[in-house]
């Protein structure tokens, strides 16, 4: 069998291993930046909540940005201004169960130290799950901890940032 398709030792997706990435170099250019393309500000993987592991080495005394999935589709500079130098985690709160994200968020609040925990939700009244998971995980932990949320509009309008 070739190497490149065993499954890890853990089981399960080979496309779940935990994985970190070298922040990309600063791209240099003579023509107009708008042309050329961007790289990605991504640094991990997987990204999904319930993908990612609690205890990965890049989350450590990390800025969390956790992100209703439809965010990056919706605002444009998702990655220039809020991916950068952050991890993520992403999930949908009217597709999954909110309880599952507030015991995985309130593991990861345990073991990690987070600086703080920025939510993304889009405008839709169905995303403000994803807030209150990360609070009642703050709550569970029963640690400070500073989340601010941050509301895109389903055109990418940035409509503002609140700290809970």
């Amino acid at each position: 069998m070739d190497n490149n398709n065993k499954i890890p030792p853990t089981g399960g997706c080979p496309g779940s291993a935990s994985r970190q990435f070298e922040a990309p170099a600063a791209q240099q250019s003579n023509s107009d930046s708008s042309t050329e393309p961007q790289p990605s500000q991504l640094a991990q993987w997987p990204i999904q909540l319930m993908l990612v592991p609690p205890t990965a080495p890049y989350f450590k005394d990390a800025e969390l940005v956790l992100t209703a999935d439809c965010i990056p589709f919706a605002y444009a500079d998702y990655h220039k201004d809020y991916l950068k130098g952050r991890p993520i985690a992403i999930a949908c709160p009217k597709l999954d169960n909110l309880q599952l994200y507030v015991d995985k968020l309130t593991e990861m609040i345990k073991v990690n130290n987070f600086k703080s925990i920025e939510v993304m939700v889009m405008e839709v009244p169905c995303c403000n799950g994803l807030f209150q998971a990360a609070a009642m995980a703050r709550e569970n932990a029963g640690v400070e901890l500073p989340i601010k949320i941050t509301t895109i509009g389903v055109r990418g309008e940035y409509f503002g940032t609140k700290e809970m």
